[in-house]
């Protein structure tokens, strides 16, 4: 184990014996999820390394030849959250029971930055009679979270299933609703998840709709008729994501579509191999990250309820790994 010290970021170059449950992980499933998305990335080092995974190298000999695991430390107390695709009940016309428009894009969201707000979106006129409406489904609450997770699938009452997926944003800040409730005394920090938090909306509806205006964020879409109903939503490398081996992350730390390995605690530990392909408004940090749990009701309750502290390595090119250290360090 190596560490090096760059102004407040801290590097340390470890060793695979020190990664807890490496031995035991399915690293076959990471490389087929490295796979996915390693021929988008550009540097000439992942290019080789990719080209060497396309043949199908035995996978935990393949990651433990040509990476090391760098631990990346900012002085932040590490986060572990979750997400997942939502899938949400709606229609392609409005109805008295689907009333709640799913956007697309607005041109000028674009150009003007920030753009209107979101309750300045959802109460005035700026978005009538401009045919940017995608679907409307039933639940506004849902909705909200549609916006959080950036993509999802809208179930319509034919039985088939319409894809949405992030198309742009109104150019505000997000701001946690559920640290929000905090705040107010609501709830204490460890009682919060998305479920409790949609439970008080709905019990709540006149402030309910005040506490989901306390983002001022505002996520537009973008209609995914390309993908396969079996495959996962697009993440940010425009590529289909994997339940639980992508992971979103800090770009600013970590480069999409490299290997990270996790140690999440928590009341269900989890130590796996994953791929750093997705990025969130909320995913700030060199110990922050989102895991995926895959599409619908069941994932999102595993997801919604996941606040956990642990720590995530980056599976770094050798060269690239010992690059971080100063000479003579090694």
């Amino acid at each position: 184990m190596i560490q090096y010290a760059e102004a407040e970021i801290k590097y340390t170059v470890m060793d695979y014996t020190t990664l807890d449950g490496w031995k035991q992980d399915n690293h076959a499933a990471a490389l087929a999820a490295f796979l996915n998305t390693c021929s988008d990335m550009a540097e000439p080092i992942w290019e080789v390394l990719c080209k060497l995974a396309k043949d199908k190298p035995e996978a935990k000999v393949f990651f433990e030849l040509f990476f090391r695991p760098v631990l990346i430390e900012d002085g932040k107390i590490p986060l572990f959250t979750g997400y997942f695709e939502p899938e949400l009940k709606g229609s392609l016309t409005e109805t008295s029971s689907y009333r709640y428009p799913v956007y697309a894009l607005p041109k000028e969201a674009l150009i003007s930055r920030p753009w209107f707000s979101r309750r300045q979106i959802l109460e005035t006129n700026v978005m009538n009679g401009r045919n940017l409406e995608i679907a409307w489904v039933d639940d506004p609450v849902e909705l909200f979270f549609l916006q959080i997770q950036g993509s999802g699938r809208i179930r319509l009452p034919s039985g088939q299933t319409l894809r949405v997926g992030y198309a742009g944003a109104n150019g505000h800040d997000y701001r946690s609703i559920g640290t929000e409730l905090v705040k107010r005394g609501v709830y204490e920090p460890h009682q919060v998840s998305a479920q409790v938090i949609k439970n008080w909306v709905r019990r709540n509806p006149i402030k309910g709709k005040e506490l989901l205006y306390h983002s001022p964020s505002y996520v537009f879409f973008r209609e995914i008729n390309d993908l396969a109903p079996e495959r996962g939503p697009r993440g940010a490398m425009n590529r289909s994501i994997t339940k639980m081996r992508t992971v979103a992350v800090d770009p600013k730390f970590v480069p999409l579509g490299a290997p990270v390995w996790i140690e999440k605690d928590g009341e269900n530990p989890l130590r796996s191999l994953m791929i750093a392909q997705d990025t969130g408004s909320a995913v700030k940090g060199a110990q922050r990250a989102d895991i995926f749990y895959g599409t619908g009701d069941v994932a999102g309750m595993a997801a919604g309820k996941l606040r956990d502290t642990g720590k995530m390595m980056v599976l770094m090119p050798i060269q690239q790994a010992y690059a971080l250290l100063p000479d003579g360090a090694i």
